[in-house]
């Protein structure tokens, strides 16, 4: 298939948890999750200019900045006439810390490759390129604060990333096997809103439980982390001492919350105390439990 004008595509990337968040220290470590964002493109010169569209219940008027910006950014690279129409569904609760954008983000890329050229206009790019450009996207419309480059790896490569966000370089990556229990409060909050004045305060010590995360020690690093975050940010930490009194060993508060994530075992019994434990918080929300992604989602 031929690089062109006029073309259908899809993507797909998935959502992501933290180990660390990079707000601090602008080096991070998420993973990947099987929570999933879609993305359709289509290319012609009879539409008016970029139109996005995000399929959700009862918003009606969400913000279509971010999918539009990655389309365009994609064309101009291209050298394309920026004339398209994208669309995206979700699996991914917004405004949780499930990386809704960088998932958003790198589907819509992937997907407006695939309109180009498919597997042709792919190989004209490097992975870590294809997902810089969702990263600038997210930057120009402001939806994140250091581009979130951790969070965008984790949802396009699968398994557990560690970058340095400032240079958007990719430190490593290890494939983890293990499940992930979930609780996402029904109150949303958005990276945008976040005091990153305080985030700052704490970054001695977010650089600590990073140096963990290097060491593969991922479990007490996000726990490290999720306690700092909880405290600059005004988080009840009382999701992540339930788990730990359940026996989880990594729990963490998950982006700029308000979702915490904790890793468990194939059919442990830690699973079912800590759901019930939980279930028990007086905050509204719910429990979910999925796995680690370990696959990547550029060519598929």
């Amino acid at each position: 298939m031929a690089i062109g004008r006029s073309g259908k595509g899809r993507g797909k990337a998935s959502g992501a948890g933290t180990i660390i968040n990079a707000i601090a220290t602008y080096k991070g470590s998420a993973f990947g999750i099987d929570l999933w964002t879609y993305a359709e493109v289509e290319l012609g010169d009879d539409f008016k200019g970029i139109e996005g569209e995000i399929e959700r219940e009862g918003k009606e008027n969400a913000d279509t900045r971010l999918i539009e910006r990655c389309v365009e950014l994609v064309l101009r690279k291209f050298d394309l006439p920026l004339r398209a129409y994208v669309k995206t569904s979700s699996e991914i609760p917004i405004g949780s810390g499930l990386k809704s954008s960088s998932a958003a983000a790198n589907a819509v890329v992937v997907a407006t490759l695939d309109a180009i050229g498919g597997k042709e206009a792919k190989e004209k790019i490097e992975t870590l390129d294809a997902i810089r450009i969702g990263v600038d996207a997210a930057l120009d419309v402001g939806v994140s604060i250091t581009g979130a480059f951790d969070d965008a790896c984790a949802s396009l490569l699968g398994g557990i990333v560690i970058t340095d966000n400032r240079k958007r370089e990719l430190i490593k990556r290890v494939e983890r096997d293990s499940e992930v229990l979930i609780f996402v409060p029904r109150a949303k909050a958005f990276t945008a809103d976040t005091n990153v004045k305080r985030s700052r305060l704490i970054a001695p010590w977010v650089s600590g439980a990073y140096e963990l995360a290097l060491d593969e020690r991922f479990e007490e690093a996000m726990t490290l982390n999720g306690f700092l975050y909880c405290a600059a940010l005004h988080f009840n930490p009382e999701p992540m001492f339930m788990a730990l009194e359940c026996g989880v060993k990594g729990v963490s508060l998950s982006g700029t919350g308000p979702s915490f994530v904790a890793f468990i075992d194939d059919a442990d019994e830690k699973e079912e105390r800590l759901r019930e434990a939980w279930s028990e918080l007086e905050i509204e929300g719910r429990i979910m439990k999925r796995r680690i992604n370990n696959r990547s989602s550029f060519f598929f």
